[in-house]
């Protein structure tokens, strides 16, 4: 895994947006059109700000996005859907989206079997994987799941991951916050051709010194990608302050 260190937080994101654009255009050149997935939050504001504005040929670009809560709607505050909208799907004209959306599905085992099908219609070229202050990717909470071979799953999102989601500003208490939702797996994040991942904010550090210095293990689950041929973080000033 290779780590790039920035001054800001916006530094941090046109540096990782001009990198996930050079892929994507390399994904096309090479194969006429791309399949990226993307992760939200608040530590990717400035990366998808910047992405939006590079030289991309977006109408060959599919895209899919990591997890969304079990129990929530489109037109809560905190879904990631409404989230990916608003910042970038209404910003530029793809060629497919794939939303994790279980509210257009009878079941939620229904929206992950439609998933699984779409996802693994060929690789994805570009996965932008935000690391969280618990370590996780999606919300692969540690201990996480590192055996499965499914590509989506339901997952139990721990206090540490929750408390995440009430410091970002998405729910009002903790109480609010969904126990459950459904997440790419690990496997699935694994198998992306290239790996990108923006972790900016001081509230990161820790959980970049854990990466940085922890062995592979399901109990610091972003460590896997020091495993994998082709992942890059970026770190800023603040997030990269212990390593």
């Amino acid at each position: 895994m290779k780590i790039v260190r920035c001054t800001t937080k916006e530094d941090l994101g046109e540096k990782a947006a001009d990198l996930i654009a050079s892929q994507i255009n390399e994904a096309i050149a090479a194969r006429g059109e791309a399949r990226i997935a993307l992760s939200t939050g608040a530590s990717q504001f400035d990366t998808l700000k910047s992405l939006i504005t590079k030289d991309v040929d977006w109408s060959r670009v599919t895209m899919f996005h990591l997890d969304e809560y079990v129990g929530l709607g489109e037109e809560h505050p905190a879904s990631f859907v409404k989230y990916m909208k608003e910042r970038f799907v209404s910003k530029v004209n793809l060629k497919a989206v794939h939303f994790v959306a279980p509210w257009n599905y009878p079941t939620v085992d229904d929206c992950i079997a439609d998933l699984t099908k779409l996802i693994r219609e060929k690789p994805i070229d570009v996965g932008v994987i935000g690391i969280g202050e618990n370590t996780h990717i999606a919300f692969n909470d540690p201990p996480a799941d590192f055996d499965t071979t499914a590509a989506y799953k339901v997952v139990n999102l721990d206090d540490a991951c929750r408390r995440q989601q009430l410091g970002e500003g998405w729910f009002p208490t903790i109480d609010d916050v969904p126990k459950q939702a459904i997440s790419m797996t690990v496997y699935q994040i694994m198998s992306c051709r290239k790996i990108v991942s923006p972790v900016p904010y001081k509230v990161k550090a820790d959980a970049i010194y854990k990466v940085v210095t922890s062995d592979v293990s399901n109990l610091v689950p972003a460590t896997i990608l020091k495993t994998h041929p082709d992942a890059t973080t970026f770190i800023d000033e603040d997030s990269g302050a212990r390593v």
